[in-house]
């Protein structure tokens, strides 16, 4: 039975491996020979077994449920005894609560009783107090020494206070004009007294007496004199010779703020006093000796710091606006911060714009006389039109003048310079969030914006332009043109990328919401519109100078036999003229330029433009020769060459067109007999079709004009 309940007892219990386990017992683990009796007669052990054990553990919960009811039944009969003792604490609460509410009435009535004869009486005694203390300054014999002790010095602060304004309302005559007089210089000696104690105790960090002084003295009219001593004092900690003033200063505040709440009646008002002191004290001293350090510096350094010095002031103000225990106001720091700059910034406007005009006309000016070059007003259109027909003739007649050359070769557009003048309007522009006003906050930045368009834009990238527009060869240029407008290019749209960065980051916030965007939208536009003008004019002549120096150099190269040999075996089959060759190498050479310089869809509409004019001189060139079947090879492996070439500028019109090109040519080797099947596979016009068919050298010999028609 032992091993029958440790069986049930595990966990967790499975039924079938119980029944397997009885069943291998039974049979002594022996699977050879089967007997269903034993078998039969273990399980029916087994069962009464199981039987026995559920009748005992049934048993058992019958007598655990009447010990549960038996102690239901009691913690009922204590729930019961606890509510009746509720019942009754409660009767009796109510009843005691009757009662106090009896008492306490009564005994109001009786405090009331007693204030209503004690407070007269306390009254009189007071009024006899001071009759008689005034008695003695109407008759002008008091002699009393000062008080020595704080007790005694209290009372007689407190005599004399009411005697002060006693005397105040005395008529004027010659009966009250001693005791007047005696009262007040009474008052002033012991306000004076007061202070001393004040300070005294201050000096100590006794702060129990400075409490009761400063309790006493706020009747006084010289309460703001103690206060004035107490900040006087607070403020020796703080040096306006150092350095680190601005981290002094909170440490300064969080210090006195404990001492202030512990001592005066009005913290708030002490701890605003206190701040407005320091501010206009030491930290004024400070601003104004760090600046007279630099008042005749002629560059920005005197901005700088005081844009620094602002920026170190507005970051204190916010450090004690945020202080929950401070309590100080805002806009009350704000405007005070704001007065200890307030003769900085009266004439801070002009004196921003002229130091960014003479830093970047200083820029300009050391720029170019690095380059040695002496600026020149810009060109008219007019003489603009006489320089072109001067460079043309020059051309014409084969000399060059050593100046032009040297422009060629150097570009007066500098990224470096460009840089540098936006840096310091961004400079300029962070100190105008800072500084100006906020009325004056978008005219300011329209302003400085136009400074930095006069002169990044105007007087430098303008006139780079102009000076290397004049500078691009003509299209009949009798030496490889070096374009050097490209570079030029290039630095412009580096420039222009970073200039409209920092108008979206720096200028738009600025001028945002107000009647001045539109007018710099404007302005940013119209400039910008005038540099692309120029540029797109510039860009026209290079690919007329480059495009004019591959017209010559086909013409030059080119030989009438390339394409129509003397013999049939002069020239070898697939193989490009040294011509061509020359060509591409120019023409790879300057898209290469033209990547560098452009990006997006300016360099692909640039390249499609210099694609179309290249189509249009090699058709040009092709149509001054004739061609045999041989020469007419040899031209399709140039146009072959020509249009891996082109394939790379990525346009897919170019490619069209050099396709249709090599129809063309392919009309020239086809044979006599089959030319007009040919022609009608080409889907082009007839007469351009018949142009090129007239390019055959067999084109009178083989009677090709009667087959055609």
């Amino acid at each position: 039975m032992s091993s029958l309940l440790l069986e049930l007892e595990q966990d967790p219990f499975d039924g079938h491996e119980f029944v397997e386990r009885l069943a291998w017992r039974s049979t002594a683990g022996r699977y050879d020979s089967f007997d269903a009796q034993s078998l039969r007669e273990a399980f029916e052990s087994g069962i009464a077994d199981l039987k026995a054990v559920y009748d005992s553990h049934e048993k058992k919960c019958e007598r655990l449920e009447m010990v549960c009811r038996e102690e239901e039944k009691r913690h009922w009969l204590a729930v019961a005894h606890a509510q009746d003792l509720t019942r009754r604490s409660k009767t009796a609460f109510d009843a005691l609560d009757a009662r106090l509410a009896a008492v306490s009435a009564k005994v109001v009535y009786l405090g009331d009783q007693l204030e209503g004869v004690n407070t007269p009486r306390a009254r009189a005694v007071e009024a006899q107090k001071l009759m008689t203390r005034f008695a003695r300054f109407l008759r002008t014999d008091d002699n009393a020494t000062d008080d020595d002790t704080d007790d005694d010095l209290h009372d007689a602060a407190d005599v004399i206070q009411k005697l002060q304004l006693i005397a105040g309302e005395l008529p004027s005559g010659q009966r009250f004009d001693a005791a007047r007089a005696l009262i007040a210089r009474k008052y002033d000696s012991i306000e004076r007294q007061l202070i001393e104690a004040f300070v005294g105790a201050h000096r100590e960090d006794d702060r129990t007496r400075m409490r009761a002084i400063a309790a006493t003295l706020v009747h006084f009219k010289g309460f703001s004199q103690c206060v004035d001593a107490f900040i006087e004092t607070q403020q020796t900690a703080l040096s306006s010779h150092s350095g680190n003033v601005f981290a002094e200063i909170p440490a300064l505040c969080a210090r006195t703020e404990r001492v202030v709440r512990d001592v005066f009646p009005a913290p708030d008002h002490v701890m605003a006093k206190l701040v407005l002191n320091v501010f206009h004290g030491k930290l004024q001293d400070f601003v104004a000796k760090e600046l007279s350090q630099l008042a005749d510096a002629h560059d920005d350094r005197h901005l700088a710091r005081l844009h620094v010095l602002f920026a170190q002031t507005s970051q204190l103000a916010q450090q004690l606006a945020r202080s929950p225990t401070l309590a100080l106001d805002q806009q009350f720091l704000t405007r005070i911060s704001r007065h200890i700059f307030a003769r900085y910034l009266d004439d801070y406007v002009i004196a921003e714009t002229t130091c960014l005009r003479d830093k970047c006309s200083q820029l300009l000016r050391r720029y170019y006389e690095s380059k040695n070059h002496q600026k020149r007003p810009t060109a008219s259109a007019l003489q603009m039109s006489l320089h072109e027909l001067k460079r043309d003739l020059q051309q014409r007649i084969g000399r060059r003048g050593e100046s032009e050359t040297n422009v060629h070769s150097e570009s007066f557009v500098s990224e470096e310079i460009a840089i540098t003048v936006l840096q310091e309007t961004k400079l300029a522009l962070q100190r105008c969030r800072a500084l100006c006003r906020p009325q004056d906050l978008s005219a300011t930045a329209l302003h400085v914006f136009d400074i930095q368009t006069q002169y990044l834009f105007a007087e430098h990238l303008d006139y780079g332009v102009e000076v290397a527009l004049q500078a691009i060869p003509g299209p009949d240029s009798r030496t490889a043109p070096d374009v050097h407008f490209l570079e030029v290019v290039r630095q412009c749209n580096a420039i222009c990328h970073l200039a409209d960065k920092q108008f979206v980051d720096a200028v738009l916030p600025l001028v945002a919401n107000t009647s001045r965007h539109s007018e710099c939208l404007k302005k940013k536009r119209d400039t910008t519109q005038q540099l692309q003008t120029r540029l797109n004019a510039g860009l026209e002549r290079s690919l007329a100078a480059i495009v004019g120096w591959v017209r010559a150099l086909l013409a030059a190269e080119q030989r009438k036999t390339d394409f129509k040999p003397e013999t049939e075996d002069a020239l070898p089959l697939a193989a490009s003229t040294p011509a061509s060759a020359k060509v591409i190498r120019f023409v790879d050479a300057y898209v290469q330029r033209m990547r560098d310089s452009l990006d997006g869809h300016n360099v692909t509409s640039l390249l499609q433009e210099f694609g179309l004019r290249l189509h249009r001189a090699l058709v040009d060139h092709f149509l001054q020769f004739q061609f045999t079947t041989v020469g007419a090879m040899v031209a399709i492996c140039d146009l072959n060459e020509y249009r891996r070439c082109v394939e790379a500028f990525g346009a897919p019109l170019l490619s069209q067109l050099f396709a249709a090109l090599h129809a063309l040519f392919n009309l020239l080797i086809v044979a006599p007999e089959n030319l007009r099947h040919a022609m009608e596979e080409v889907a082009l016009e007839r007469s351009l079709l018949l142009t090129f068919i007239q390019l055959r050298a067999d084109y009178k010999t083989a009677k090709l004009v009667s087959q055609l028609k």
